[in-house]
């Protein structure tokens, strides 16, 4: 299922299901646990090589529960240039992206590789967003799983 109503142009939930009728007999989607497949992506995108989109920084950013202004705080930069970002309108800095994805990875409690060094290769400009898959997995306390 490819998943747009997150905001991102690039999750795919694979193994899904999640076909259901609505009142009229028409097909619509039924997502379960939908807090835990946010978590997913969240970690999708903390973990994917390259850099975050704007699009990516602002799900992030609303997942993490802040303004603008309170992550522009965090990082020392103006309320301006998160707005920037998120529109694609100026690129993500590679040291800033590591950070932002250091503070997601913190406050949504998700797995990020265990040496900085690690990231700081993965963070590396790119051409284009990258696919985030994730598995939906019959596990009742955790139903959703980034792809390996």
């Amino acid at each position: 299922y490819h998943y747009t109503e997150c905001g991102l142009d690039n999750v795919i939930i694979q193994n899904a299901g999640f076909g259901a009728e609505d009142d009229n007999g028409e097909q619509i989607v039924k997502i379960p646990a939908l807090g835990r497949l946010h978590k997913a992506i969240a970690e999708g995108l903390v973990n994917q090589p390259g850099t975050l989109s704007g699009a990516e920084i602002r799900f992030l950013r609303t997942e993490m529960g802040m303004t603008q202004t309170e992550l522009a705080r965090l990082i020392h930069r103006d309320m301006q240039s998160i707005g920037r970002w998120e529109r694609a309108e100026s690129p993500l800095e590679p040291a800033l992206d590591i950070v932002i994805r250091q503070i997601a990875a913190e406050k949504l409690q998700v797995k990020v590789p265990e040496s900085i060094i690690e990231l700081c290769m993965q963070v590396t400009p790119q051409a284009s967003a990258n696919q985030i898959t994730i598995d939906h997995v019959d596990d009742p306390l955790c139903p959703y799983r980034p792809a390996a």
